[in-house]
């Protein structure tokens, strides 16, 4: 029932902002609302299973307490290790679960949800630029954005080919805008506040202008439709990672550099290929992380319903509330922070569950015991 609740809750706010409105304008049916909504489950039940997990966990042990079953139980000689042990595997048995649609199925559903929502508002502008993506669909180039604000880009880097492997210039810039031209399936891109080097006889040099146009660049003929960090499966984000890094740590021309230039230049050249595979890399960490929610949230929620000794279901919906709040507020955190090194955003992806399994171990413990 829990879940039930959550799922609802967290279905209107999207519904009633795309789907409804889409309904409401005739711009689409019932059949594709229907459609949408079937499409939106997977991704909803990632949120709405650990939530239903510690809400279910938090009323029923403390309903459990509050009737004095658990002090009964205990004289009967059955220890509350024994009683939980069902609700544990089953916390389990639902972290597999939500693997399984955090790492496969609900970014497929969410891919063909956003493809059926475009399908009817026809906004199709800022595909070929995706944000927080290696995108490598440009003969000749290697890009990442930042941000992509319907053709207004921030954070712009931009590697340049020679063939399809060495790198033999490099831009970043502060800002920029770009326009795609359908007839010949190419990107003008313009950048202001760029900085760079281009590599010229073996020699780095090294260049800072305010505007900056990038010659016209094509898509390659095989390209596909780019995904988003957050609408990739974890075996794309995986051999997407594997490619860019494969393809950023061949070898540039280098002849005739001298030894601390060529040294300066891998420097940079590491710290660059880190930086723009880092949100890949925090999104891998964040899909597996977040399939041990139910069992850390069961583990937590557990005790503090046998602590709270309340039958009223206000205060242990409360207290999910609140948690949930902070478990959430750690994943918020880490993608801020995706395109941050020094921040570790990979790290504080896993924090939520050490801290939850850790106090809800020690709270087990003290429960159990009687203290």
């Amino acid at each position: 029932m829990a879940v039930g609740v959550f799922t609802l809750v967290l279905m209107l706010g999207t519904l009633i902002k795309e789907a409804l409105v889409l309904l409401l304008s005739q711009h689409a049916n019932l059949t594709t609302v229907v459609q949408a909504i079937s499409l939106m489950m997977p991704f909803i039940w990632t949120f709405a299973l650990p939530m239903g997990m510690l809400t279910a966990t938090l009323l029923v042990f403390g309903r459990f307490s509050a009737d004095q079953e658990l002090t009964a139980a205990r004289a009967s000689g059955v220890s509350l290790l024994s009683l939980i042990a069902p609700v544990l595997i089953l916390s389990l048995l639902l972290c597999g679960l939500s693997a399984w649609m955090n790492m496969d199925l609900a970014p497929r559903c969410a891919v063909a949800y956003r493809d059926l929502i475009n399908t009817f508002k026809g906004e199709i502008a800022n595909a070929a630029l995706p944000e927080q993506r290696t995108i490598k669909d440009f003969e000749g180039y290697i890009l990442y954005i930042e941000k992509n604000r319907k053709a207004h880009l921030e954070g712009v880097t931009i590697y340049k080919l020679q063939g399809r492997t060495n790198v033999i210039g490099f831009i970043q810039a502060v800002t920029g805008t770009f326009q795609y031209i359908a007839a010949s399936n190419e990107l003008d891109i313009q950048l202001f506040d760029t900085k760079g080097w281009n590599l010229e006889n073996g020699n780095r040099k090294p260049f800072a202008l305010g505007e900056y146009d990038v010659p016209a660049i094509m898509m390659a003929t095989n390209s596909v439709k780019k995904l988003t960090i957050g609408s990739m499966t974890y075996r794309q984000l995986r051999d997407d990672l594997r490619d860019t890094e494969e393809r950023l740590s061949l070898p540039v021309f280098t002849n005739g550099m001298s030894a601390d230039d060529l040294r300066n230049l891998k420097k940079d050249f590491n710290k660059h290929k880190s930086d723009i595979t880092l949100p890949i890399r925090v999104q891998m960490h964040e899909q597996i992380a977040f399939s041990f929610a139910c069992f850390g949230f069961a583990l937590i929620g557990i005790p503090l319903g046998v602590r709270v000794h309340r039958r009223e279901t206000n205060i242990g919906i409360f207290i999910a509330l609140a948690l949930v709040a902070v478990y959430y507020a750690f994943i918020i955190v880490a993608q801020a922070f995706n395109s941050r090194p020094d921040m570790v955003p990979q790290l504080i992806i896993w924090l939520p569950n050490f801290i939850f399994q850790a106090a809800g171990a020690v709270l087990l413990w003290r429960a159990n015991r009687g203290i």
